[in-house]
């Protein structure tokens, strides 16, 4: 054989495995693990409206300091409608003060002798809150009260949901995600719950969302109320 014929043959073993380690690394497994976690995911959604309330004026001007019913004027948001949920929803109190972290501003419902409630409505969106959607909110309670998310949908149809916030300790933040949430409907003139559990709502174009406490509360002193101060709410707007 001559030293030509040689010099090929010994080049063919050294192609075919550039094309082995290329095939190799196309046919690399999928990352697991901690490399698996560090993969790019679906961003969560914006945040959609954010409310700190405020203090409202009185007739001559001057600011309302102490506790006053709750109104639109006790919003701060200027794109934001304030609903009141149950008989006694008028009686929710606006109260605190603006940058108190200890008594910030924030409504209560020491004086609604029947279950009640409050939603924000933004005029010029409706909200998605599939996906990673979420609220986030800074909340105290007393007694045996809790704070639940409710939703209302373009439809009309009132929801509360299953998961709740509240401390009797303090004042506590606390993030509830929409995901995976049950449901039951609201009679938001009584706000009570209705019926049988809503299997798989369609949350893609929310109208109104905000709190309520399915419990009686007792006045003043530590009987049993709740208070909700920020609210903040993640997810993606939709133009009505």
């Amino acid at each position: 054989m001559s030293r030509q014929t040689l010099a090929s043959t010994a080049v063919i073993p050294l192609a075919l495995l550039s094309c082995a380690a290329a095939f190799g690394q196309a046919a690399a497994p999928a990352p697991t693990g901690a490399a698996a976690r560090d993969l790019p995911r679906n961003p969560p959604p914006p945040l959609f409206l954010s409310e700190d309330w405020r203090q409202g004026k009185k007739t001559d001007g001057s600011v309302e300091t102490g506790e006053v019913g709750a109104s639109q004027q006790n919003v701060a948001g200027d794109k934001l409608e304030l609903d009141l949920l149950g008989p006694s929803g008028k009686d929710i109190q606006a109260t605190g003060i603006p940058g108190n972290k200890g008594n910030p501003m924030h409504v209560w419902t020491g004086l609604c002798t029947t279950p009640c409630g409050a939603a924000l409505r933004d005029k010029d969106n409706y909200v998605d809150l599939t996906g990673l959607a979420s609220i986030k909110w800074n909340t105290k309670v007393s007694g045996l009260h809790e704070i639940r998310p409710v939703v209302k949908l373009a439809d009309g149809t009132w929801l509360v949901g299953d998961q709740t916030s509240g401390s009797t300790v303090g004042w506590l933040e606390s993030e509830l995600a929409f995901a995976g949430m049950k449901w039951l409907k609201l009679d938001p003139a009584r706000a009570v719950t209705t019926g049988n559990w809503v299997e798989h709502p369609d949350l893609g174009k929310v109208d109104e969302v905000g709190f309520v406490d399915l419990m009686p509360s007792s006045g003043h002193g530590p009987g049993g109320w709740s208070d909700v101060a920020q609210i903040e709410v993640y997810g993606k707007p939709v133009p009505r």
